[in-house]
């Protein structure tokens, strides 16, 4: 009901808006703790970006149920014309004088040949009848499932087409702050974070996660934006799933999808091509180039590079996407 959808969109932006990092006040801050104040703005802000990018797959997802669940209805109901046209004739048959047992067979046969022949025959048309009443039954029991099946979907798309207009507000008001923020920092700061590291060939393995690697160094230099697809821009997890496209492997957008596909490894396992997740919540990726190093799209302000495995954030899992 729509006082209902009202209340939980209510209660979802409240919800959100907590978690949402205010921006400071104006008066002045050692230039160290307004780093660390953007650091954590953007952090915030990313995982905003995944929640509102999981909401939109999640609604994409319920929208395509309810297509399918509608043209399972449609399957149904044609079905169902078919075996009640062929019910309409074998009852109007009845009416007619046929029927459709064995003293009928015998009341009308000219011998007794005739008459196995007549009961052969009733017996066949009476299995016919009952099958297609039965299938008639089942088409129309298959036509309501879906059309159930059908209004469920359609119910949860719109909770989630209100999830994400909750979200987006959520993500657009942190990445606001956010770049604020950043317009705050020093010149030497901005200086630092569009350092672009280490820009120098690396030797990738043969294979899909070689494949993968090449692709995320090749983005070096390139800027980060929150939500991007690329190609001239990327989130982190948008950059994993492009890499991993151009070997020829689909892998999920959101770094929470991303936490949950291969298999997952130690620390002191990681091979090039790794996905390393970090964060309680999982709201950022990097991709392993070796032990020691990850290639990533980190925020704004600071383009693609490589970075130390351990200095870009707790690490909550590490996957392996081939092999």
């Amino acid at each position: 009901m729509p006082g209902h959808r009202a209340a939980r969109t209510t209660a979802l932006a409240a919800v959100i808006a907590a978690t949402v990092v205010s921006m400071p006040s104006a008066h002045a801050q050692p230039a160290a703790d307004a780093l660390n104040v953007y650091n954590d703005l953007t952090q915030q802000a990313e995982k905003l970006s995944q929640d509102h990018l999981k909401a939109q797959g999640d609604l994409a997802q319920a929208n395509a149920t309810v297509g399918t669940a509608t043209e399972a209805e449609k399957k149904a109901l044609a079905e169902s014309q078919q075996f009640r046209g062929q019910v309409d004739v074998l009852t109007e048959a009845t009416f007619e004088g046929a029927r459709f047992n064995n003293i009928s067979a015998l009341l009308t046969s000219s011998s007794q040949q005739d008459f196995l022949e007549r009961m052969q025959a009733m017996t066949i048309i009476a299995a016919d009848q009952n099958e297609a009443v039965a299938r008639l039954d089942a088409t129309l029991s298959a036509a309501k499932k879906a059309r159930a099946d059908a209004t469920a979907a359609a119910s949860a798309a719109e909770k989630l087409a209100a999830d994400v207009s909750t979200r987006k507000a959520a993500m657009d008001q942190q990445v606001a702050a956010a770049r604020a923020k950043y317009q705050s920092l020093s010149a030497p700061q901005k200086q630092t974070l569009k350092s672009a590291g280490d820009t120098s060939s690396v030797a990738v393995p043969a294979g899909a996660a070689g494949v993968a690697l090449n692709f995320a160094l090749s983005q070096r230099g390139k800027p980060y934006v929150f939500g991007s697809n690329g190609p001239d821009s990327w989130d982190c997890s948008s950059l994993m799933q492009a890499s991993y496209r151009a070997a020829g492997v689909s892998i999920p957008r959101v770094t929470y999808d991303q936490a949950k596909i291969g298999r997952g490894v130690s620390r002191s396992e990681v091979a090039p091509g790794d996905l390393v997740i970090y964060y309680s919540g999982q709201s950022h990726v990097a991709m392993v180039v070796d032990g020691t190093r990850a290639v990533h799209a980190s925020t704004e302000g600071v383009p693609v590079k490589i970075a130390d495995i351990d200095s870009i954030g707790p690490i909550s899992v590490i996957r392996r996407v081939v092999g």
